[in-house]
């Protein structure tokens, strides 16, 4: 691999545990509403009958909702470094420090949840991910 393709690893790390949040989200999600006897209804308001589940069922569906959201930033900014030829070195570090980060706080908030804690996991997945957006910014501008 091109040194600075290495990058493309914790990208292609965070789509795995992704994936891996999914099968969560799906194998407790499936026997809740077969236990709760949901009749799904395609008909309803968006999200009304999952509510009704019970919460550590949701978490997961909001991790993995989560996990579609704020990575796409990363995966465009690993990709476009990567792209650059600067995706070894510091950013290569600071690319596996996020996902380590998100999948720490997909860890909380489909176990126990407490918001507290999962802000400040997010809020420090945060500085990683600026961190990228400046060298990227540099690498590509200056």
């Amino acid at each position: 691999m091109i040194e600075s393709a290495q990058i493309i690893q914790p990208v292609i790390a965070l789509i795995a545990w992704s994936m891996v949040m999914w099968l969560w989200m799906y194998a407790t999600r499936l026997p809740a509403v077969k236990k709760a006897k949901l009749k799904l209804d395609p008909n309803a308001p968006r999200g009304e009958q999952m509510s009704t589940l019970p919460p550590h069922v949701r978490w997961k569906a909001d991790n993995y909702n989560h996990l579609m959201e704020q990575p796409t930033i990363f995966y465009a900014l690993a990709i476009s470094l990567a792209v650059l030829g600067a995706g070894d070195d510091i950013n290569f570090i600071l690319a596996w420090a996020y996902v380590g980060i998100r999948v720490i706080h997909s860890i909380v908030q489909a176990t126990f949840n407490k918001v507290e804690i999962r802000f400040l996991i997010f809020a420090l997945s945060n500085i990683p991910l600026l961190a990228l957006t400046v060298n990227a910014v540099r690498t590509t501008f200056m």
